[in-house]
């Protein structure tokens, strides 16, 4: 072990693997910093050997639990000196249209998660258009029960104005609490709930569902999630879901519930270094609804974003109240970000003379997003498996949109 190394992943900084002393490893590029920087990052395998075995090897196991229960507050200070996520925002093009005014104002989205903690100084200028708590029945106790903020940390990305600025800040937000501290979504009858308060309470333009199910498992393709998520698209409201974190898993064919319906938009996620990020789910060519094979422009997943180390709100509890997050649930919030910043600029225009946005409207939305991606991080194919139709270009999803609608 003298002559190797440890060296942190680019995209899962906890992991490392073992090379040579004498192996480059990755450029500073893949962290966001420099080359030098880069590699100090790496560290000596040596000393390793002393607490192998035998009495190392079970201080080492008391070691990782103890990391693990601290983990959210070391976290929180390594957040200021850890690599910005800034390239997520341009990289995507929603800089590009918030630099020309957008910031998502008059559009209704309606987030349904494990809820928010709205004392968050980023949130200062937050006032929500709505909260429901279909968790435990307090719908007065406006707060965060995920046991890593998951809440929080997805609606920050949408909705922070503060140390960093989301994907659009000026949007009505609306919040479903209806994920339990897990951050998980078994309890699919709670979800539904949410999902048809979105709708008919909160009259929400998009629903962002940063959760899913397996397929198969828990939110089957009969359950009450999937009929509370076609009355939302039949209402004509956007739904934006996480294609999952489950590419590794040979055993799951196909992207989460309800992200593998035809009218919701999956979201599967890229990374910095411009690939597609090896955890986003597989979509399968069957319509498992239908038993059809999926065609364009509803193949699964239908775009890909960044969503490897976003930097975002975190609980209060922890100072300072920042923190990384990694997955499909970051990408839906950026996709969900750029189709309220669209909305606001052409959303009058897509109602059209009824003031309606019907399933052609929506279809059209679709069509043009995938006709929008920018497809190099697919090597140029019409349609992948884990990447869908190519990575996030908010602006020319935005220019799409207008030309299909004859706009100047």
């Amino acid at each position: 072990m003298d002559n190797l190394e440890l060296l942190p992943e680019p995209e899962e900084p906890r992991m490392l693997t073992t090379i040579d002393s004498d192996a480059p490893g990755y450029p500073g590029e893949a962290y966001g910093i420099s080359d030098e920087e880069a590699r100090e990052l790496r560290w000596p395998a040596s000393p390793l050997r002393e607490i192998l075995w035998p009495w190392g090897a079970i201080t080492f196991a008391f070691g990782v639990v103890f990391m693990l229960l601290i983990w959210p507050h070391i976290n929180a200070y390594l957040s200021p000196v850890l690599p910005e996520s800034e390239w997520a925002y341009e990289t995507t093009g929603i800089r590009d249209l918030q630099d020309s005014g957008l910031d998502g104002s008059g559009v209704h989205v309606c987030m349904v998660d494990t809820g928010i903690d709205t004392t968050h100084p980023d949130f200062s200028n937050l006032t929500l258009a709505g909260f429901r708590d279909f968790y435990e029945g307090e719908h007065g106790h406006i707060r965060d029960v995920g046991e890593d903020s998951h809440g929080t940390m997805m609606a920050g990305l949408l909705v922070a104005d503060g140390k960093f600025y989301g994907a659009a800040p000026g949007v009505d937000l609306s919040i479903a609490l209806a994920l339990g501290p897990s951050g998980t979504s078994g309890q699919e009858d709670r979800v539904a709930q949410a999902i048809r308060w979105c709708r008919i309470t909160q009259n929400a333009d998009i629903v962002s569902l940063s959760l899913g199910s397996d397929p198969g498992d828990g939110m089957g393709i009969q359950s009450e999630t999937v009929l509370a998520v076609q009355e939302a698209l039949d209402a004509g409201i956007f739904v934006v879901a996480a294609a999952g974190n489950t590419g590794d898993d040979a055993s799951i064919s196909d992207v989460s519930v309800p992200a593998n319906m035809q009218g919701v938009i999956a979201v599967g996620t890229s990374t910095h270094s411009g690939n597609v990020w090896s955890n986003s789910a597989n979509g399968s060519m069957v319509d498992p609804y239908t038993q059809e094979n999926r065609s364009y422009p509803d193949q699964k997943p239908e775009v890909s974003a960044p969503g490897v180390l976003l930097f975002s709100t975190t609980s209060t509890q922890i100072e300072p109240p920042y923190a990384y997050s990694t997955g499909t649930s970051d990408s839906t919030v950026l996709v969900t970000g750029a189709l309220a910043l669209i909305l606001e600029l052409h959303g009058t225009a897509l109602a059209g003379d009824d003031g309606v946005i019907d399933s052609e409207e929506m279809k059209m939305v679709k069509r043009t997003l995938a006709s929008s991606c920018d497809k190099s991080g697919i090597d140029g194919s019409p349609h992948d498996a884990r990447g869908g139709y190519g990575f996030l270009d908010a602006v020319q999803w935005a220019s799409d949109i207008a030309f299909e609608l004859n706009l100047a």
